[in-house]
């Protein structure tokens, strides 16, 4: 009984330090209105929904001088309309796509990416 016993104590003691060892390893991230220096005015219920909120993040919208560029190449002078995008598009499509008029492929490239930076700037 007494070698149950002792067997039962070393069990114990190797789950308690396994566990407790476990606990030391992992990684606890805890963010509070205590790590700011103005923690008095800030309100953590305002980020309740931010990532359910559809927020694409600064790395998807297109950089100022890409817009410029596309718009160039549109012909557009202006900001344009989705619709005025679509129209322009098929008419440069037929003139640049390689099946048609002995097209560039490279343009057509250039043309499909900036089409897709002027519907990121509309939407």
């Amino acid at each position: 009984m007494i070698i149950v016993g002792i067997f039962v104590l070393i069990i114990a003691f190797i789950i308690y330090n396994f566990k407790k060892k476990m606990k030391a390893n992992s990684f606890s991230f805890r963010f509070d209105s205590s790590q700011f220096q103005n923690g008095t005015n800030f309100d953590f219920r305002d980020f309740n929904n931010f990532n359910n909120s559809g927020f694409q993040g600064f790395a998807n919208a297109p950089r100022f001088n890409e817009v410029e560029k596309a718009k160039e190449f549109f012909g557009f002078t202006h900001s344009p309309t989705k619709e005025e995008i679509k129209k322009r598009y098929k008419e440069l499509a037929r003139k640049y796509h390689p099946d048609m008029n002995g097209g560039n492929d490279e343009k057509m490239k250039e043309l499909n990416n900036y089409r897709d930076i002027l519907m990121k700037t509309v939407e």
